[in-house]
């Protein structure tokens, strides 16, 4: 599940790829991200160690991406905050190891589906970037399994 931490990253990332190269204060960001501020600076900081926003100080400073919305994935930046996008460490690409409890990875009943499920989570997230994001208006809301307009 993604964290809160992740949700308010997400969402200050869209804004500023909607801001498009203009710096936005922490302040600004936290207002359109409606993020708690104090919280949303320590996932800013955390952003800038890794370089997806570059933050700049002073009087006229501010945050702006590293690199152009294009090319920062909604994958790349739920890995920077959350870690694996994996639901258990055995199935993870990069930070793979076996779960405390199993007693053999060959014959896990559960390891097939948590692949597959893997696999499909980073085949959207990893083609979906801020850009995208933040061309969107919006997505469907689903009521059991039809859409709901709102």
């Amino acid at each position: 599940m993604l964290s809160q931490k992740a949700r308010y990253g997400l969402r200050a990332l869209v804004e500023l790829a909607r801001a498009d190269g203009e710096k936005l204060t922490a302040g600004e960001l936290a207002l359109r991200a409606d993020a708690p501020r104090k919280f949303l600076e320590a996932i800013l900081l955390e952003l800038a160690r890794n370089r997806l926003i570059v933050s700049r100080r002073g009087k006229f400073g501010g945050y702006v991406l590293a690199r152009s919305a294009e090319d920062i994935s909604f994958a790349e930046a739920i890995r920077v905050m959350d870690g694996p996008l994996a639901l258990a460490p055995c199935v993870s690409r990069l930070s793979f190891r076996k779960c405390d409890d199993c007693p053999d990875l060959a014959t896990c009943a559960l390891r097939e589906a948590l692949l597959r499920a893997r696999d499909a989570t980073s085949e959207v997230l990893d083609n979906y970037s801020l850009a995208a994001a933040a061309a969107c208006e919006g997505a469907e809301i689903f009521s059991g399994t039809q859409p709901v307009e709102i």
